[in-house]
């Protein structure tokens, strides 16, 4: 694994629902740096899912999925995941 969160790139795609749902950047980065779990990806084996709190968002549980495979990590989407929440 590439120890890496503060280099990565956001898709097309991520750069749109970042916006479309109100995510900050910030928020992204916060999330990759220090994930309270990670998960590999049911279908793409180069792709994993970084799920943690944001607390300026009542604690709902933010999932990044992005690729650390290359450099810098390429970040495909996030949201925030209602079947998490109160579980981290």
């Amino acid at each position: 694994m590439i120890d890496r969160p503060n280099r990565f790139q956001l898709t097309n795609h991520a750069s749109v629902v970042l916006r479309e749902r109100d995510i900050p950047v910030e928020w992204v980065r916060r999330v990759l740096a220090r994930p309270r779990i990670r998960l590999p990806d049911a279908e793409d084996p180069d792709l994993l899912h970084a799920l943690a709190p944001i607390a300026e968002r009542e604690d709902r549980v933010l999932r990044v999925v992005y690729n650390e495979t290359i450099d810098p990590w390429r970040v495909v989407t996030a949201y925030f995941d209602r079947s998490w929440r109160g579980m981290l």
